[in-house]
């Protein structure tokens, strides 16, 4: 089973399904891990009521990471920002399907920190209006 998911992790890299930007979009944010080099950004369009209509991420870096964001992105489309709130480290190494080790683990959750904060930023901007 596990090499299931490997061969998932390369195809993802290699053919990611949610890799673009959006523009305009609702949210966009991005981040690095400046250990690795990794980068990855994330663009998010939301409905009226919260809700992911679309999303895409762009970036560099190493399979783990380009896979875990296209994974993320994919889970995310039809999830509000409560929803996407609640998403956690598990959530992301089940998409994964592998175990990893910590310098690994930092690249597979790289994507749900910058989601994570280009969502609560977004209740930031709104608390300000």
């Amino acid at each position: 089973m596990e090499d299931f998911y490997r061969e998932l992790i390369i195809e993802r890299y290699k053919t990611p399904h949610y890799q673009g930007v959006l523009d305009p979009n609702d949210i966009s944010y991005e981040d690095d891990n400046p250990a690795c080099g990794d980068h990855i950004q994330i663009d998010i369009r939301l409905d009226e009521n919260g809700v992911v209509t679309e999303a895409l991420f762009s970036g560099e870096g190493c399979a783990i990471s380009q896979a875990s964001a296209d994974l993320l992105v994919e889970s995310i489309i039809g999830k509000n920002t409560e929803e996407i709130k609640a998403l956690g480290k598990e959530d992301v190494l089940d998409n994964l399907g592998i175990e990893l080790g910590p310098v690994r683990l930092k690249c597979a959750l790289l994507p749900l920190k910058v989601l994570k904060a280009g969502i609560y930023g977004l209740g930031d901007q709104k608390a300000e209006d």
